[in-house]
């Protein structure tokens, strides 16, 4: 990736039907897209496992939730699929007992591919959708909701922008640029090489004088006789 360009992340919830449209609309964007799967919808599967194998102690099911979720972050999901159908299949399970095991393995081998953890967060890159949920209340939802307000679509377009601008202390270096633009758009491109002349400040008139003198207000003092 070049510098200065956009680095496109999809975090989903497993969906098959968005992930076929996401991997569609990079392929014809041209789009190096990473798709990762929320790790919160992945440690609901790993909780409803957890509650087949340790039901009673608190403390020791959290424990093993603790550690195959750390063993995902660090892009072993399909090691801990492995590790945890195998328990099962040591402890004999009935079928309808392990189906929460065998749902949770399914899960992790079937979005493997896009449950690398380990090289996402190395990116600096989002694992969970909640920071943009987040933002999409706060930015959006906060703004245009608000009561008796109708939008058009240009409309809502342009003070989310600005209001984006706002919200990450990008304004000020927005406005410069904007205002350097505008002058290069509005008056630079009217000259040749977009070379502006200088300009002087015209100097104020000069008072008309009368013969070279000053003229000055005289007051004659009136005296009655």
């Amino acid at each position: 990736m070049t510098s200065g360009q956009k680095r496109w992340v999809a975090v989903v919830d497993g969906n098959l039907s968005p992930l076929a449209q996401l991997e569609h609309l990079a392929t014809q964007r041209q789009i190096p897209l990473v798709i990762v799967v929320d790790f919160i919808h992945v440690a609901q599967y790993v909780w409803d496992a957890a509650l087949t194998f340790v039901r009673e102690d608190l403390v020791h099911r959290d424990g093993w939730v603790r550690t195959h979720l750390l063993e995902i972050l660090r892009g072993k999901a399909s090691t801990v699929a492995a590790g945890i159908r195998r328990s099962a299949t040591r402890r004999a399970m009935a079928a309808a007992d392990r189906q929460p095991v065998d749902a949770c393995a399914d899960y992790l081998l079937d979005y493997a591919h896009y449950l690398m953890y380990d090289k996402v967060l190395a990116e600096g890159l989002p694992i969970a959708s909640g920071v943009v949920e987040g933002a999409c209340r706060h930015l959006v939802d906060d703004r245009m909701n608000v009561t008796g307000a109708r939008w058009s679509l240009q409309g809502a377009e342009a003070v989310l922008r600005l209001r984006a601008l706002r919200a990450s202390d990008d304004f000020e270096a927005y406005w410069a640029f904007h205002e350097r633009h505008e002058y290069e758009r509005h008056h630079a491109a009217h000259y040749a090489d977009a070379h502006v002349p200088a300009t002087t400040r015209p100097e104020p008139p000069k008072e008309p004088h009368s013969r070279g003198r000053r003229r000055t207000l005289k007051f004659v003092k009136h005296t009655r006789t």
